[in-house]
């Protein structure tokens, strides 16, 4: 085996090999004993779906917050649960070597945090990588020209903005404003505006509902009534869901538009001739793409595959160690 491309992300992580591509994309969610937190019981989907109705004694965790480690035991037990699934058949049993995508705002401890957990779960040697300079390798964008590129990653904990160029980043801001609480406003929305109380799953499916591609579509949404405490159905027009998710997307835009206040004027030019990139789930909801192209002023181009371009990308810095070495430090 030639090595690993890990996307550790709050919301998914995604593992490709040179070889084989994709192998890997599951929900970063882990299934545990409430009596022994650090040992897993499942991983990936099979633990998401139990959110909100898992038994007495077992609780779902997410090992990772806003792309970097909550927990270093939790995070040691779901990054070696992950390796096994991703290589169950390393060759000759050695300790592959990985690239793994951070967040671009992670701190000299997160990072080294990051390595530590990579090691104790089974990886060898281990380099770093930005998420967005590796998103955009993912999307066939090269890191390396002299030619300043700009990247907006809307993820589950955390959406960022960075700006880079032959090998160093220009400029980077980032807020804690991304998918989770895109799905707190739309079960905030429902309870007020609808009267119903619906599970974290529930109101995820409905932000996830409204993809850029569908028009004129309705959702259906299971819950609680809160006033009678029965069951009941809504039924929301996806114009509806955009409506009530608007003013958490503009508050993550504004925030982000900071970003180009730090750019010189030559990465202007350039960036307003290229058009920004759009990666993470969040770069996939409906009306997203116009409100950056307002915000910012120049064209949007969202990702083909914004959920693994990422892990793509740092699959892809494998066989391009220069990448690395010039935006691991």
């Amino acid at each position: 085996m030639r090595g690993l491309g890990i996307d550790l992300g709050t919301a998914n992580t995604v593992v490709g090999t040179p070889d084989d591509g994709v192998v890997l994309n599951e929900p970063s969610f882990m299934l545990v004993r409430t009596k022994d937190p650090h040992r897993s019981l499942a991983i990936g989907a099979e633990a998401r779906n139990l959110v909100g109705r898992t038994p007495i004694g077992v609780t779902p965790i997410r090992p990772m917050r806003d792309g970097v480690i909550v927990d270093l035991d939790s995070a040691r037990a779901f990054v070696t649960a992950v390796i096994k699934r991703a290589a169950p058949h390393r060759q000759y049993g050695l300790r592959p070597k990985a690239v793994i995508a951070v967040p671009a705002g992670a701190t000299s401890l997160e990072r080294r945090a990051l390595v530590e957990v990579g090691h104790e779960a089974g990886l060898r040697k281990i380099g770093l990588i930005p998420q967005p300079v590796a998103g955009a390798l993912g999307c066939g964008i090269n890191p390396m020209e002299p030619r300043a590129h700009l990247v907006v990653d809307i993820g589950g904990g955390t959406s960022e903005v960075t700006t880079f160029c032959f090998g160093g980043i220009l400029a980077h801001r980032s807020c804690r404003l991304a998918g989770d609480e895109l799905t707190d406003a739309l079960y905030q929305y429902l309870r007020t505006e609808h009267k119903i109380i619906v599970g974290e799953l529930t109101a995820e499916r409905a932000k996830v509902g409204v993809p850029e591609t569908d028009e004129g579509q309705s959702l259906v949404v299971e819950g609680r009534d809160a006033v009678t405490g029965r069951a009941r159905l809504v039924t929301l027009e996806t114009e509806e869901i955009v409506d009530a998710l608007r003013p958490t997307t503009t508050g993550i835009v504004q925030t982000l538009t900071a970003c180009l206040e730090d750019l010189p004027a030559q990465a202007i030019s350039d960036v307003m001739s290229e058009g920004l990139l759009a990666i993470g789930g969040g770069s996939m909801m409906r009306g997203l793409s116009q409100l950056l192209e307002e915000s910012f002023g120049f064209g949007v181009k969202t990702a083909e595959r914004p959920l693994t371009c990422v892990a793509e990308g740092a699959t892809a810095c494998l066989d391009h160690p220069e990448v690395v070495a010039a935006y691991g430090d």
